[in-house]
């Protein structure tokens, strides 16, 4: 026998060139009883879905089943929830309000352009021209004591 147009067919299939109608034409062809051996490979592809639908059908007692599965009620237990653990979504957000709030504050003031170091509390301003050791207390204590005024020049030393 000739199996030309099924040849056609299944090469269609395999490039998914196949409508619903010629898909059903191979089902049916391949559900039949006597096939010939060049083509049998293909034979479970396609009576697969009808085998499956054959295998799955609910038994007679499935819906006892079920309906006693619902009718068993299984005890409610209650929480206890304490007050602390009510408000810990409140406590959260005011945290991350006063952490919002205190970097606000911190970057506004370390922005803004109107602060003058002169004016914070304990500010020293440096003392320019004098040796570096008037900062030192004993020497400013010394200095101030002998009224002197040093003004120390840098060497120009150079090692070679």
């Amino acid at each position: 026998m000739d199996y030309k147009y099924i040849e056609q067919l299944l090469e269609h299939y395999w490039k998914c060139e196949t409508s619903l109608e010629e898909e059903k034409i191979l089902r049916a062809f391949f559900s039949q009883k006597e096939i010939p051996a060049e083509l049998l490979r293909y034979k479970e592809l396609f009576t697969y879905g009808q085998a499956a639908k054959e295998n799955d059908v609910l038994g007679d007692d499935f819906d006892e089943k079920i309906l006693n599965m619902i009718d068993e009620q299984a005890p409610v237990k209650a929480r206890v929830i304490t007050m602390t653990q009510r408000l810990m979504p409140l406590f959260k957000a005011a945290a991350v309000v006063a952490i919002f709030l205190t970097l606000g504050n911190a970057a506004q003031v370390a922005f803004n352009s109107d602060t003058d170091p002169a004016n914070v509390a304990g500010y020293q301003k440096p003392q320019t021209g004098l040796s570096v050791a008037l900062n030192d207390s004993t020497v400013i204590d010394t200095l101030k004591q002998t009224n002197a005024d040093v003004q120390l020049q840098p060497e120009a030393t150079i090692l070679k």
